[in-house]
């Protein structure tokens, strides 16, 4: 069986550029919200004063890399690949076995449709459709790499009764 043709995909929080992102962000906010005195928050002529925006983008920033810092630590993944023993695609968010997550199986023999909804470059959605019609849950955009047509693609030149759809 050729499992090679669809790529196995992983990423966990350690590996997503968008954690690292939220906690250069919320040590940033909370870097500048130290080192800039509130009192010295206000305008020209003085009349405009906020003092209590200083220690709230703190306290924000704090929370935020506190928020990015903890998930990474926890380093939950997500993924799918196809399962060379069973040929089974499997998937799975947060962490799979033992420990509890969210995580699905099907056999490509059994999927009709792979949906692929353009909203725009960062909020595109995928959804996986069995025979009968049901979406299958847990699979979605985030188990699956970015360029999600060339997967798409892939898995349906292998099995090319899955039809793909992409709707704009």
């Amino acid at each position: 069986m050729m499992t090679d043709t669809v790529p196995s995909y992983r990423r966990s929080a350690r590996t997503d550029f968008r954690m690292w992102l939220l906690l250069t962000f919320g040590l940033f906010f909370f870097w500048a919200g130290s080192t800039i005195d509130p009192a010295d928050n206000c305008s020209d002529d003085g009349r405009e004063c906020a003092p209590w925006l200083v220690p709230l983008a703190q306290a924000i920033g704090a929370l935020v890399a506190l928020g990015a810092g903890l998930k990474m630590l926890a380093n939950p993944n997500r993924g799918s690949f196809i399962d060379p023993a069973t040929g089974d695609l499997v998937w799975w968010q947060g962490r799979i076995g033992a420990s509890g997550g969210d995580e699905g199986r099907i056999h490509p023999s059994r999927i009709g449709k792979l949906r692929i909804v353009r909203q725009d470059e960062s909020d595109d959605e995928v959804h996986l459709y069995d025979l009968e019609g049901a979406r299958l849950f847990w699979f979605d955009q985030e188990v699956i790499p970015w360029p999600y047509e060339r997967w798409a693609e892939r898995l349906a030149a292998r099995w090319p009764h899955i039809e793909v759809e992409r709707v704009d």
